[in-house]
C-alpha cells in the first residue's frame, strides 16, 4: 500500500512564514527518504496558520529540494485562477521536474468572500460555472498540441501552455460533493475525496466515480485514494497531545471564532474551549487517526480497505512543543517516520 502525505504549510506560535516553509521543506525530505509517494500542497489565502497560499511557488521549491517523490497540488483552486496561467505554471514544473508533478483542481475558492472580491477586482479569476471547460481547457493546454482558438475575426489562433512539452503532469480532480466525483468520472480523470475535512459522503462520492467513470486517452480505469487527518507518537496520549491545538483550531474555524496561528503543545493544553468546541473536538476524534505506531497503521489499513484503495494520503496533524526548532516540525516528522517504519515492517514480513 502507498502512503502520500497532505501539507498545509501551518504556521504555530512565534513562527515566521519563512520558518514554515523551512520546516515544509523539512518534512517533504522526510517524506522523500521514506518513501512515501506523492506530497500535495493545498491553496488557502488570509489564514494566519496557513503558509501555502500559492501551490505553483511551493511546489517548485519542494520538487528543487527532493528527489524521487511526486510532488503536487491538493488543490489549485481552479476559480482563483485563469486556466492558462494553471497550464503555463504546471507546464514549466512538469518540465524542470519530469514525471514528477500532480495537478489537483478544486472548485471552491479557498478563501472568504473578501479574498475573492480582491482576486475578482484583479481580473484574474475565473467564473466557477465554467468550472468544467475550464479543466478541459488545462488538460488541452498542456499537451504538445495546444488548443485552437478561434477570433471573433473567424481566425484560427494556435494557444499553448509551453512550447514544447514532453511530458505533462497529472491532473486530479478534488473534491468533497457528488458533483465533482460525477464530472471526473465523465472526463475520465482520477480523482480523490476530500475525507480528511468533509468525511459524510465519501462511499456515495467515490461509487458514484467508480460506476459512471468514462475511459478516456487519459485514464482507462477509475483512480482514486482517500486522505485522512494522522497524528502519530510513541504512545496515545502523546499523540492526543499532539493533535490537540489543531482538534481546537478547527473547533474555532467551525465555530466561526477568530483564527490566529496554531497554538503549541503547551498553549493547547492550557485552553479552556466552549461546550460547543469540546463537542466538536470529541466528535473528530472518531474520524482522526491519532494513536501509537501499531494500531494507528492497522486504522490506516482499515480506512484503504474500506474505501477500497490501495493509497492513503495523510494530513500530519501534530503541533510542537514551545522549545522545538522553530524551522522544523519535529511532531510532523515523527508521524511520517513512525507511520512508514510501520507499513515498511510489513513489506519486509
Amino acid at each position: 500500500m502507498k502512503l502520500s502525505v497532505l501539507d498545509l504549510v501551518p504556521v504555530r506560535s512565534a513562527q515566521s512564514s519563512a520558518d514554515a516553509l523551512a520546516a515544509a521543506l523539512s518534512l517533504a525530505r522526510v517524506a522523500d527518504d521514506a518513501g512515501y509517494e506523492r506530497y500535495w500542497v493545498a491553496e488557502h489565502h488570509n489564514m494566519p496558520s496557513v503558509a501555502s497560499t500559492n501551490p505553483a511557488v511551493i511546489i517548485g521549491i519542494l520538487a528543487a529540494h527532493t528527489a524521487r517523490i511526486r510532488v503536487g497540488s491538493g488543490g489549485v483552486m481552479l476559480p482563483n485562477h485563469a486556466p492558462l496561467v494553471v497550464a503555463e505554471q504546471f507546464a514549466l514544473l512538469e518540465a524542470a521536474t519530469p514525471g514528477r508533478i500532480d495537478l489537483g483542481l478544486g472548485r471552491a475558492p479557498g478563501s472568504d468572500p473578501v479574498v475573492t472580491a480582491v482576486l475578482n477586482r484583479s481580473g484574474a479569476t475565473s467564473d466557477v460555472n465554467q468550472f468544467p471547460n475550464y479543466v478541459s481547457d488545462i488538460i488541452t493546454l498542456l499537451g504538445d498540441e495546444g488548443a485552437t482558438v478561434r477570433l471573433t475575426s473567424g481566425d484560427e489562433y494556435q494557444l499553448r501552455a509551453t512550447p514544447a512539452a514532453t511530458s505533462t503532469p497529472d491532473v486530479w480532480l478534488l473534491g468533497s460533493s457528488d458533483y465533482s466525483a460525477t464530472l471526473a468520472a465523465s472526463l475520465g480523470l482520477p480523482y480523490v475525496f476530500a475525507h480528511h475535512f468533509a468525511g459524510a459522503g465519501a462511499e456515495r462520492a467515490l461509487e458514484i466515480y467508480r460506476s459512471q467513470f468514462q475511459p478516456s486517452y487519459l485514464l482507462d480505469a477509475p483512480r482514486t485514494f482517500v486522505t485522512a487527518n494522522v497524528v502519530v507518537a510513541p504512545t496515545a496520549s502523546e499523540a492526543r497531545a499532539l493533535a490537540l491545538p489543531n482538534l481546537q483550531h478547527m473547533a474555532r474555524l467551525r465555530t466561526s471564532e477568530k483564527l490566529g496561528r496554531l497554538a503549541t503543545v503547551e498553549e493547547a493544553a492550557a485552553t479552556t474551549m466552549t461546550g460547543l468546541q469540546d463537542e466538536f473536538i470529541a466528535s473528530s476524534l472518531g474520524s482522526w487517526i491519532i494513536d501509537e505506531p501499531v494500531a494507528a497503521a492497522q486504522r490506516v489499513r482499515e480506512l484503504a480497505k474500506r474505501f477500497g484503495v490501495d493509497e492513503v494520503m495523510v494530513s500530519p496533524g501534530a503541533s510542537a512543543y514551545a522549545a522545538e526548532p522553530l524551522n522544523r516540525a519535529l511532531g510532523r516528522e515523527q508521524t511520517l517516520h513512525l507511520l512508514a517504519a510501520e507499513f515498511a515492517a510489513d513489506t519486509a514480513a
